[in-house]
């Protein structure tokens, strides 16, 4: 076993090697992924060790955001490096939104096999062929508007998804104009439960599994309002046949992490209710995925993480190491020597409590 100090001087070693997470090249464009009749741009990030059979998660951002810029603030790609799975940006264009809203309040757009909602389902249909993506474990988030197209996602096509994760979002069809947007954002006119819920049901007519939902929503977000939250919650309870009340509410600090849970017992739906943050996603930089910037706010949770552990892609056991030389094959994984596992423990503790101190990203 090697001092501590030989591991610290290791892990300088590592971060002297390791690239800085840069603003946008470390996505890949992806062209020719169908007839693309929403007019999306789209990115993609395949990791350098990708297993046989890798899960998928879209990533969409929210309002005056680029792909590159969501991924940097919120650390996707850095935990697809550390666990082994393929991400997938599509982007809005300022010919479709001049503000980069994905236009979720559109009908042209957030139908089956219609506008911007037909563009990301042939992307994901692109990465899943060239990737061999396991198609049981395909999963969506967005923020904002982002939040709002990935529910619609889910609703036009719950059978592609295994979960959503829903950001400062809306209920899906909630709004059909520019003005009705603006007043659902504020909370005005929401739908009742059961116009949303029958939205849901008639955006497919699915008869299947139907994806499990997290909602995430800040109590002092002004921007899209926590009544929005408790929308999108309905919305879904009634495909999912819980009781209106949360099975389970536990506290995370001073956060609050609602559950309902199906007939068999599963998590179906859940809703992570954090205390006094505004709009934006929920990071914790020390946790070494993410940085702060406009919408991405340092509230000491990593929704990213959270998410992807929610989802069985992100467990501090299956942690990859981030190659210091050559990268090995697409399509293994390093093998470590047993006593090479026992060092990589330590490191990590060591990498917890270098962050939690500030002295490691």
């Amino acid at each position: 076993m090697r001092s501590l100090s030989d591991t610290l001087e290791r892990l300088a070693r590592l971060r002297a090697v390791k690239p800085a997470t840069p603003t946008g090249s470390i996505l890949e464009k992806l062209d020719h992924f169908g007839t693309n009749p929403g007019a999306l741009a789209a990115w993609q990030h395949v990791p350098q060790q990708l297993p046989a059979s890798p899960a998928l998660v879209v990533v969409l951002h929210g309002c005056t955001q680029t792909a590159a810029g969501y991924d940097t603030g919120s650390g996707w790609s850095a935990l697809a490096e550390d666990y082994g799975f393929v991400l997938l940006f599509p982007e809005q264009t300022r010919q479709n939104n001049a503000n980069l809203c994905f236009n979720w309040f559109s009908a042209a757009d957030t139908q089956r096999d219609r506008g911007e909602a037909m563009s990301i389902r042939q992307m994901i249909a692109t990465v899943v062929a060239e990737r061999g993506i396991d198609e049981r474990r395909i999963y969506i988030t967005g923020l904002s508007a982002g939040g709002a197209m990935a529910n619609a996602m889910l609703a036009c096509y719950p059978e592609i998804f295994a979960g959503g994760a829903i950001i400062a979002g809306l209920p899906y069809a909630a709004a059909s104009t520019v003005p009705e947007a603006f007043d659902r954002m504020r909370g005005h006119g929401l739908p009742g439960t059961g116009s949303l819920q029958a939205s849901l049901r008639d955006a497919s007519h699915h008869d299947g599994v139907w994806p499990t939902v997290s909602v995430w929503q800040g109590t002092s977000d002004n921007t899209v309002v926590p009544d929005n939250a408790a929308a999108i919650v309905a919305q879904w309870q009634g495909v999912h046949a819980v009781h209106e009340q949360p099975s389970q509410v536990e506290t995370i600090g001073r956060n609050l992490r609602s559950v309902w849970r199906d007939d068999r017992g599963l998590e179906a739906i859940e809703l992570y209710t954090i205390s006094g943050m505004a709009h934006g996603t929920p990071i914790d930089p020390s946790s070494g995925y993410g940085r702060a910037a406009p919408f991405m706010v340092d509230v000491g949770v990593s929704s990213t993480e959270q998410i992807a552990r929610n989802w069985g892609l992100a467990a501090s056991f299956e942690r990859r190491d981030r190659p210091t030389a050559a990268p090995s094959q697409e399509g293994t994984t390093m093998q470590h020597s047993s006593s090479d596992g026992a060092h990589n423990g330590i490191q990590s503790i060591i990498e917890k409590a270098l962050r939690s101190a500030g002295l490691m990203k």
